[in-house]
């Protein structure tokens, strides 16, 4: 029979837009004002912070919705911006340096709506408000640690192969064995070559002084920039992902550059902050022979303070840095006492071996490097920054670690959530620093969600009235078309996790809206010239349909793989608007084809009609 589809097909469509919708539902339902507490360093919020918390705000009669723990930080909600603004500056006041109190905006999403994981669209900068951040790439210090890993490399190759050297030194040009015979430093030269290939060696002989030069090769030097970058970019993703302060979008600019976006924060201090303050984490073994409270170090050592004030004596050699750690967690020992849990990759599983097989019974330091702007600008105006250095911890080697070990001798079980927490982060690999930095009010983004609104409102308004009165009763079935084309954009999008709405993603709703009503002009005219050529009305339709078919799909697949190069190639907003442009494609093939002709089905199908409205 002509024009007929079986039931599943109609509650294919029926499921289809009522999923859609339900997950669009929540971007009714707007956002509250919020301020948002959380842990310096992301230690636990433990429940006297939330009793606290809301003794403050009671006391000075601040009118808040809730306040709730959520993800191990506090959430105030707030009635308005104003409440919001003064209990931001209470809190701040009231808590100290050991939190970070940032402005926020939380979804007011029913419960119903959350149990079944549905959530508002998560909206960008340029819709939202928030802070911007671009971080430049310390990559000189990038080689300096580079090159200083190398000299450590050197040494410990060279005693394993029993290769005996007079000096391991730095100087301008790489690092640079000295040996008292020619046939030793032969017999390293050739070892090094071997092992370092991408390493320059020079040997030479001065005063009866013979040495070998090792120098990085320009692709070596621009690997190392290059991984430096990239690994920073990483762990700032991590950082902010597992802080979970707000949809971040963290990408490179240029060949030392990183771009930070935090939409919906709007408290730029708190978002300094939650960047981790560009710091590393290095492990070394503690010098036991040495008195902490002397003030003569030993050579090779160095003294250090712990986050108590206790002086601790360290060898400078670094064991590990944190780059190599690719898991932590924390969790407790068979006495109960805590303890995290490190996973190394296979680089640093060896050095871990190496560094360890001879240190048992004597303790290891985590040492935790900061690095701050110190105010006043280098020579090429750039900051100079500071280097901070504490001692997180001091545990003992108990056994010879390799990938896999443990750090006890933590005081607390929310010290071992803490350190895990920076440990997981990782450790950068160069530090960053701020070279610009802005707050996007949210009134901004008001007025361009206000925009884009009235831009699609009004784009409707013109194609709902042309189709009603050009195409009839066919025209209504189109708008009704084009309505749940938008709930299944909208809806999509709320689904998909990262995914977000920005100022040109409002621009691909808006040309998608014309795609879909295209589609269905292709169909409304086939059809009518079938009835032109005197066909009955079911086959007009039925040819109408099929006949129109292969044209939408080629402009719209050929439009679809625009969209997949744009997001291929594209970067911040242009993605934006290839997502939207793509799934607006799917969504306007699935209701102009399927959905439009599920609704022509079943209000004309199978039934004796003689003349159409359309």
């Amino acid at each position: 029979m002509l024009n007929k589809y079986p039931l599943w097909k109609y509650l294919m469509v029926i499921a289809t837009i009522a999923i859609c919708l339900l997950y669009a539902t929540p971007n009714l339902y707007g956002e509250d004002p919020a301020v948002q507490v959380s842990a310096a360093r992301g230690a636990a919020i433990e429940v006297s912070t939330l009793d606290k918390v809301k003794a403050e705000l009671d006391k000075q009669d601040i009118s808040y919705k809730s306040v709730s723990l959520e993800q191990n930080q506090v959430l105030i909600r707030l009635t308005d911006s104003e409440q919001q603004l003064l209990a931001s500056e209470i809190l701040k006041e009231q808590l100290g340096q050991t939190f970070i109190v940032a402005l926020n905006l939380a979804p007011a999403t029913p419960e119903w709506l959350q149990a079944v994981g549905a959530g508002p669209l998560k909206l960008g900068l340029d819709l939202r408000g928030g802070v911007h951040f671009l971080l430049e790439v310390d990559m000189q210090e990038a080689l300096v640690k580079a090159e200083e890993q190398m000299l450590q490399d050197f040494r410990t190759d060279l005693r394993e192969e029993k290769l005996r050297y007079t000096a391991v030194r730095k100087d301008n040009n790489g690092v640079t064995v000295r040996f008292r015979d020619a046939e030793t430093r032969d017999k390293a030269e050739e070892f090094l070559k071997t092992k370092y290939p991408d390493l320059l060696l020079n040997d030479s002989e001065n005063n009866g002084q013979f040495s070998v030069s090792a120098k990085m090769t320009e692709a070596k030097l621009a690997e190392i920039k290059e991984y430096a970058l990239q690994q920073n970019i990483t762990i700032i993703r991590n950082r902010v992902n597992q802080l979970g302060v707000a949809e971040p979008l963290v990408q490179r600019q240029g060949t030392d550059r990183i771009v930070v976006e935090l939409p919906g924060v709007q408290d730029t201090a708190g978002a300094k902050e939650i960047l981790g303050a560009t710091a590393t984490l290095e492990f070394r073994l503690v010098d036991n022979k040495a008195d902490p409270y002397s003030s003569r170090v030993p050579a090779g050592s160095q003294k250090y303070t712990t986050r108590d004030g206790r002086p601790v004596v360290l060898k400078k050699q670094v064991i590990l840095t944190g780059n190599h750690i690719t898991g932590a967690t924390s969790s407790l020992d068979e006495f109960s006492r805590s303890q995290v849990n490190i996973d190394l990759d296979s680089q640093g599983g060896s050095k871990m071996s190496r560094a360890t097989k001879k240190a048992i019974g004597t303790s290891m330091a985590t040492v935790f490097i900061e690095y701050k702007p110190t105010g006043e600008k280098t020579a090429d105006g750039k900051s100079k920054l500071q280097k901070n250095e504490e001692v997180i911890n001091v545990a003992t080697i108990q056994a010879q670690l390799g990938r896999s070990f443990r750090i006890t001798g933590l005081d607390s079980g929310n010290e071992a959530k803490n350190l895990a927490l920076l440990l997981r982060a990782g450790a950068l690999v160069a530090p960053v620093q701020i070279v610009e930095e802005r707050t996007i009010g949210p009134s901004l983004g008001k007025q361009n969600i206000e925009n884009g609104l009235s831009a699609m409102i009004y784009g409707m308004i013109a194609i709902v009235i042309f189709m009603a009165i050009y195409y009839r009763k066919f025209g209504l079935v189109a708008n009704i078309a084009l309505s749940a084309n938008i709930i299944m954009i909208i809806g999509i999008m709320s689904m998909i996790p990262g995914a977000t709405m920005t100022l040109p993603g409002i621009a691909g709703i808006v040309l998608t809206i014309g795609m879909a009503v295209d589609a269905n002009v292709l169909v409304f005219e086939r059809i009518r010239e079938e009835l032109k050529e005197g066909r009955s009305v079911q086959q007009a339709i039925h040819s109408g349909y099929d006949n129109a078919l292969s044209t939408i799909a080629d402009a719209n697949i050929t439009t679809l793989l625009t969209a997949i190069i744009l997001f291929a190639i594209g970067t911040g907003a242009i993605k934006g608007f290839a997502i939207t442009l793509a799934i607006g494609i799917a969504a306007s093939m699935f209701t102009s084809i399927i959905g439009t002709r599920a609704i022509v089905n079943f209000l004309w199908g199978n039934k004796k009609i003689d003349k159409l409205s359309i």
